[in-house]
């Protein structure tokens, strides 16, 4: 056995003293002390990336328009000595992009195709006609997951969701599986152009059932408006509350707060119903995605219903 393995076996916290520890192990305490140094400096590292992924979580929830630059000033500003390098990192792992125009973002695997965005001016009038999906970073006590969920456009309802610890594309294939099992299927479903989603396995399932394929454009942070206000509302009214401490306490507490979310949780957007009773009655719900210089009179006269009206008002001024 080498040195070095041999260092593995020192114990600081142990009964019997350092030093006699590394003359019975016939390892020089320089080594040991470098070793016990490096760990607990690598222990102090990754608590404090800890506790930078949770700003970094929250702010993004707030303002997903940020990039690493705008949130490098923000945790600046709370006191945290931090490059954009850093920032970078981090942002990477929990799989956060700033949803402004520019380089490296939303960047979909340059394997997969890319199609393009179906349903800017369109009118959404009865369930099924367009779902909508995902995926965002949930933090926990130790550790972090990712959560897909598929939303249907008219009502708002959650009809299907997944968790995972790594994000590839085998739990968003489940997800969707799970919602054409369920719901039927749409006429239109879309994402953004993250390679989940982009990728044959998910793309292949679309076509098979016959639904027509949008993908967001890329720096357009209205496109999605929908799923991203979910996550708003999940991470505050339930993931920030609760404090997850591992994946089992999170598939429990999000199995609840969607049931909640689906059947008692009354929507502004949908004249203050739930969105299953919207889905299940096909009416007071719709929705429009409207160019921000787009004629907002001329697609409200497409809309029709209080609940569609409303909706489109909303994603024109950005609170949907």
């Amino acid at each position: 056995m080498s040195p070095a393995e041999r260092a593995q076996w020192i114990d600081r916290g142990d009964e019997v003293p350092l030093a006699m520890q590394c003359e019975l192990a016939a390892v020089p305490r320089s080594t040991v002390y470098r070793r016990l140094e490096a760990t607990a400096r690598q222990s102090l590292i990754d608590q404090e990336d800890g506790q930078l992924r949770a700003l970094i979580d929250e702010e993004y929830t707030n303002r997903p328009f940020y990039g690493s630059r705008r949130m490098v000033v923000f945790l600046r500003g709370r006191g945290h000595c931090v490059n954009r390098k850093r920032v970078q990192r981090l942002m990477r792992e929990m799989g956060l992009a700033g949803m402004a125009p520019g380089p490296n973002t939303s960047k979909a695997h340059p394997g997969h195709k890319v199609y393009p965005y179906l349903l800017r001016g369109v009118a959404v009038t009865r369930p099924n006609q367009v779902w909508s999906t995902d995926i965002t970073y949930v933090r926990l006590a130790k550790g972090f997951a990712y959560l897909v969920a598929i939303i249907d456009w008219y009502s708002r309802k959650v009809l299907s969701w997944r968790i995972s610890n790594s994000m590839d594309a085998a739990f968003c294939v489940d997800c969707l599986e799970d919602a054409l099992r369920h719901h039927g299927k749409p006429e239109v479903f879309n994402s953004d152009q993250g390679s989940q989603f982009t990728s044959s396995a998910f793309t292949d399932v679309l076509k098979r059932e016959g639904a027509a394929i949008s993908m967001d454009g890329r720096g357009r942070a209205l496109d999605n408006i929908f799923v991203e206000r979910l996550w708003r509302n999940v991470k505050y009214e339930d993931v920030y509350l609760k404090g997850y401490a591992n994946m089992a306490e999170l598939t429990m507490g999000l199995a609840q707060y969607f049931a909640f979310y689906n059947a008692e949780r009354p929507h502004q957007a949908l004249g203050y119903e739930t969105p299953d009773r919207v889905y299940s009655a096909g009416i007071g719900g719709g929705a429009m995605i409207v160019d921000k210089f787009g004629d907002a009179d001329q697609v409200r006269e497409k809309i029709s219903g209080t609940g569609q009206r409303r909706a489109a008002a909303e994603v024109e001024t950005g609170t949907a």
